[in-house]
């Protein structure tokens, strides 16, 4: 069963991570970010991995600390629970429309942290989300998860339409990632024998 919870408090936040990668896409989120629910619902059901998500967090200062956190713990119960990648395809990519915007993402369950972020959002806000919280999350999350992860907005003239293909590809480019290969049910996907 690939399953794992993670609980992680500090002065600044207290998240509790719930996620199954077998899941059917299914959630509960409550972060206390809106928009950060509106992009996880976006990777839960591109995914189809089962994640529950809860933050007390200060956004009474900004929403920096929670969105930061959530990526970090998120990424902690995503290494749990994918193991020692018996099994699974390794790569994901996806390019993901939504009217004028395109994004790419491709990533590899390669054990080692990397993230390459090429977007540069039409504007700073998305209603109150600060745009530059998008990287901070997905920092947090590869920092954590152990994947190299690479994200490109290829064209796009609204914020929300940028930020929502990112998360949608990144949805499905860790579906493909994570999908078991029958061919190689009992094998690490690496020269190396590990990941």
């Amino acid at each position: 069963m690939r399953q794992a919870s993670v609980t992680r408090n500090t002065s600044e936040t207290r998240i509790s991570v719930r996620l199954d990668l077998d899941g059917a896409g299914q959630g509960k989120l409550d972060t206390g970010v809106p928009f950060l629910d509106h992009m996880l619902d976006q990777v839960i059901r591109h995914s189809l991995i089962d994640l529950e998500v809860r933050c007390e967090g200060d956004i009474h200062i900004d929403d920096h600390h929670s969105v930061e956190d959530i990526g970090i713990a998120l990424g902690q119960a995503f290494a749990r629970a994918i193991g020692d990648k018996k099994g699974v395809r390794r790569y994901g990519h996806a390019y993901v429309p939504l009217d004028e915007s395109l994004s790419r993402v491709a990533l590899d369950l390669s054990g080692r942290p990397g993230l390459f972020y090429f977007v540069s959002f039409a504007r700073e806000r998305i209603g109150g989300f600060d745009v530059d919280l998008a990287r901070e999350f997905f920092q947090g999350f590869v920092n954590h998860a152990g994947i190299t992860l690479h994200i490109d907005n290829l064209r796009g003239d609204n914020a929300h339409h940028q930020c929502e293909t990112i998360f949608k590809a990144f949805g499905r480019a860790l579906r493909a990632a994570i999908e078991h290969d029958r061919r190689a049910a009992d094998v690490v996907p690496s020269t190396k024998g590990a990941l």
